[in-house]
């Protein structure tokens, strides 16, 4: 397996995204240049030595699994991508047990879209591309995930070794990175990014400018308790984060989409994030959410603010 979008080129030709074809090609080169990323060659050398899949059973509906002859050494290769954060998957009789069980995350979403059949979709800051395999598997036509961390993109393609299907996709590309085009994509996702934005507005306006007229905006972020117009802005970090910005109500986030000219604006999920769905394994060894809490009081982080609750909002262009 190497790093190659030639079909996602071919995907894009008599499309809106046709554009994007001059382009690409040359953003992606700097997300993965070499100076920029020190382990890239090592990353590459192991997508290299993965095995070649022949008969191959895909599950990406219910939970994203290959399902086929199990391979010597396959445990040792994936685990060169340490630490993986969002999953799980379930490739050829191993388990890669994530730090975030981001099948929950997407079982508390997914009964609140639209149809996603038939779908272009944007995943902004996508990680390796977890969600988008199963926006794939509710039948999307065409998924395009941005995440600038070359790391994610090699898991990606780990992945893609093995669930081959075409549909899916994870580009080396920051929000700022990507390539102007107007009311092209049907769905726009954006879980886990807003709070990293220092301006949540522009962040909610390029999400919009994506959309095509009814094209639904999807997103997730944290939230804390407050009245409408409160947000939290940490001094210092939050979470042993650095760069967290903005941590507004659940009404002050629906406000920020209805100001930007969303429509049908709604929360459909409020959740208090557990240390059963983001913890230490064996495929993500650092600091968690356990280590990021206070330990004599678990409502508070390390910093002593609210510990992360995640609301997720859904709107219309």
């Amino acid at each position: 397996m190497k790093i190659d979008y030639t079909e996602l080129y071919q995907q894009l030709k008599g499309t809106d995204l046709e554009s994007w074809i001059k382009v690409l090609p040359d953003l992606i080169a700097h997300g993965l240049r070499p100076e920029r990323h020190g382990l890239m060659p090592q990353w590459e050398e192991a997508l290299r030595q993965l095995p070649i899949v022949g008969n191959n059973t895909v599950e990406l509906k219910a939970e994203v699994r290959a399902k086929g002859a199990g391979f010597h050494g396959l445990e040792d290769a994936l685990h060169t991508f340490h630490p993986w954060r969002k999953g799980p998957y379930y490739v050829h009789g191993l388990h890669i047990d994530t730090e975030w069980r981001s099948d929950w995350k997407w079982d508390r979403v997914i009964p609140h879209l639209q149809p996603l059949e038939g779908r272009t979709i944007l995943d902004v800051g996508c990680g390796n591309g977890y969600h988008c395999w199963r926006m794939v598997g509710e039948g999307a036509k065409l998924v395009i995930g941005v995440d600038p961390s070359a790391m994610f993109v090699c898991q990606f393609f780990a992945m893609k070794n093995f669930l081959r299907d075409p549909r899916a996709w994870v580009v080396p590309l920051g929000i700022e990175d990507v390539p102007p085009t107007p009311g092209v994509f049907d769905t726009v996702f954006s879980m886990g990014v807003l709070y990293h934005r220092k301006s949540p507005i522009e962040h909610i306006e390029q999400l919009k400018s994506f959309l095509r007229p009814g094209g639904e905006l999807v997103i997730e972020t944290l939230v804390a308790d407050g009245p409408d117009g409160y947000s939290l802005m940490p001094h210092g970090r939050y979470a042993k984060m650095r760069n967290v910005w903005f941590i507004p109500s659940v009404q002050t986030l629906e406000r920020w989409l209805k100001r930007c000219g969303l429509k049908d604006t709604r929360t459909v999920d409020v959740n208090t994030t557990s240390t059963q769905e983001q913890r230490t394994t064996d495929w993500m060894t650092f600091e968690s959410l356990p280590d990021y809490l206070d330990p004599a009081d678990s409502s508070r982080t390390i910093e002593g603010h609210p510990a992360p609750k995640r609301a997720v909002v859904v709107a219309t262009a």
